[in-house]
């Protein structure tokens, strides 16, 4: 019997998006934008100590290739044949950070996660430095001091890991976040990888000039960051390098976008003033401000929005980043076990249909816009012994919303013209209850997609788009028409001011939890606090009984 013909599509264009919580790759048809495949596999977190958070780069590596593998065998039981996928585009957490070993190709350290909290002590003693009138970090960075951004992280394996330091004094060490690592592990590793990342990575590093798009020698002498360790900077639409392994050996890598640009670019937030909110791990609202860096008076963040291609404009961005979205139903999933999967929240908050005054604030790494607050940890208040695990489900949905209208606050603020609508992408927003509990509390519309798979988007269109591949067109007319679901809020002006006004009183409370002091042990951030299942748990045994959390009546 023949084969099976292989169906004809035209050109192909698959991305990776690597996650905090999972790693993927896609593929799409670059005329018609449509998600022909895909393959997921999830991402194991570390956490050696309190506040520490850790993945292991080899293990990210892995489930890229796995997926890629997976993917590939997808597309062949629909007889697409993958000769035809042109190029691969990168999206990844942002400022993870990495070092390996470039003769070796081995990491020398894990990745220290955006999340984690070791730094604090270390952000403490650097905004000391720092002169009050010339805050020369922000001004040249956009950012903030803190835990967030990478140099910290680097700055503290320089100091604490002793595999590193002996790298860097043999001239052996590489750095990178998430992208660059990727990137030069698929382009052939210790045998000639490319050590590269894109402007939009390296605007999350606390060590790159936003004005100038280079790494800023002041910065890396005030961090003392060698910097014959940092990748080269280009543009977020060219190609860096072929695949050398795998099914798709070859294929030139040739888009980078740190994952919440990239979704910037899957909603085609192009023109000055469109804005777009991602709920992943975190949720991170974004809104181009065009080729103007505009920086924020009310705790937002400057970033590089995109720059597709060498000789093209760099666009910029200001962002709302909050640490702790997604992430707060894998925390009920495994360390509360009061779901058995994240898709069982939905249900949960569905039968109560309110949190009955419980407001839930998962300040789990500290706040982050528009407060900027490391001394902050997760509570949950307003429990009585009515409250059972549907009202937390529902007030850790809540928290999501209340922590997105926050930083929508803060973007109409600074930007003077209030959103007329919220464009969303993301995991979550699969959830119903959560996008309509948005509408409600922002009292605008919520915009979704029907391919909510925006972020790897994003990177296909980068890397279809580049010089010497050529086949996605980002031009506006070519921009193919995207169906959307709309969701209006159901409640009054009124009732949505008052549950706002209650959160803010609970954020308030989780405020102050925790000092910081230096240590001789090498670890210079030890919290003074116990941990937040404590004070839950112990809280909840006493006011409600163990047969409240387990749900029996």
């Amino acid at each position: 019997m023949a084969a099976a013909k292989k169906a004809v599509l035209g050109p192909l264009v698959g991305a990776v998006d690597q996650g905090t919580s999972s790693t993927r790759f896609l593929v799409f048809n670059s005329k018609t934008a449509e998600l022909l495949s895909h393959h997921q596999v999830e991402i194991k977190q570390e956490f050696p100590r309190e506040g520490w958070v850790e993945q292991d780069p080899k293990e990210i590596l892995q489930s890229v290739y796995e997926c890629i593998e997976k993917t590939c065998e997808k597309l062949g039981q629909l007889n697409i044949d993958i000769s035809n996928i042109k190029a691969i585009g990168v999206s990844n957490q942002r400022e993870t950070t990495v070092v390996w070993d470039k003769l070796t190709g081995e990491p020398l350290y894990n990745a220290v996660v955006w999340l984690d909290l070791r730094t604090q002590s270390t952000v403490e003693n650097l905004s000391k430095r720092i002169p009050g009138n010339n805050n020369f970090v922000k001004s040249k960075t956009g950012l903030p001091l803190s835990t967030y951004f990478s140099a910290v992280k680097l700055r503290w394996l320089l100091d604490n890991v002793r595999k590193v330091q002996k790298a860097v004094e043999e001239d052996r060490a590489l750095f990178g976040t998430i992208d660059s690592w990727l990137i030069w592990s698929l382009t052939g590793g210790a045998n000639g990888g490319v050590h590269c990342t894109d402007v939009t990575n390296a605007s999350r590093t606390m060590l790159f000039n936003i004005h100038s798009l280079e790494w800023d020698k002041e910065l890396c002498e005030f961090f003392e960051i060698p910097m014959k360790v940092l990748p080269n900077v280009r543009s977020s639409s060219e190609i860096y390098g072929l695949m050398k392994a795998g099914a798709l050996e070859g294929v030139p890598i040739s888009g980078c976008l740190g994952d919440q640009s990239a979704a910037l670019v899957g909603q085609m937030c192009f023109q000055d003033g469109q804005a777009k909110n991602t709920y992943g791990t975190g949720c991170f609202l974004l809104c181009n401000t065009g080729r103007k860096c505009v920086f924020s008076e009310h705790g937002l963040l400057t970033t590089v929005a995109y720059k597709l291609g060498r000789d093209k404009p760099v666009y910029y961005a200001l962002e709302g980043s909050v640490a702790i979205a997604g992430a707060v139903i894998r925390w009920l999933r495994d360390n509360l076990g009061i779901i058995k999967s994240s898709e069982e929240i939905e249900k949960l908050a569905k039968e109560v249909g309110t949190s009955y005054g419980c407001y839930f604030v998962p300040a789990f790494s500290g706040l982050y816009a528009p407060y900027w607050e490391p001394s902050a940890r997760g509570i949950i208040c307003g429990l009585t012994q009515f409250t059972n695990k549907c009202h937390i489900a529902f007030a850790a949905l809540e928290a999501v919303c209340f922590q997105t209208r926050e930083i929508l606050d803060a973007m109409n603020r600074d930007c003077g013209i209030p959103l007329s609508h919220l464009q969303v992408d993301g995991g979550m927003t699969n959830n119903k209850i959560l996008m309509q509990l948005q509408a409600d509390i922002l009292y605008i519309p919520v915009v979704k997609p029907s391919m909510p798979e925006t972020t790897a988007l994003g990177a296909a269109m980068a890397a279809g788009a580049a010089e010497g591949v050529g086949v996605w067109s980002l031009e506006p007319e070519d921009l193919s028409a995207v169906t959307m679901e709309r969701f209006e809020p159901q409640i009054n002006a009124e009732e949505s001011e008052i549950r706002y006004s209650t959160w803010k009183k609970a954020v308030m409370k989780s405020v102050g939890w925790v000092t910081t002091q230096s240590s001789e042990s090498g670890d210079p951030s030890i919290f003074c606090s116990l941990p937040l299942g404590f004070f839950i748990v112990s809280s909840m045994v006493m006011l409600i009984g163990a047969r409240y959390i387990s749900g029996i009546p």
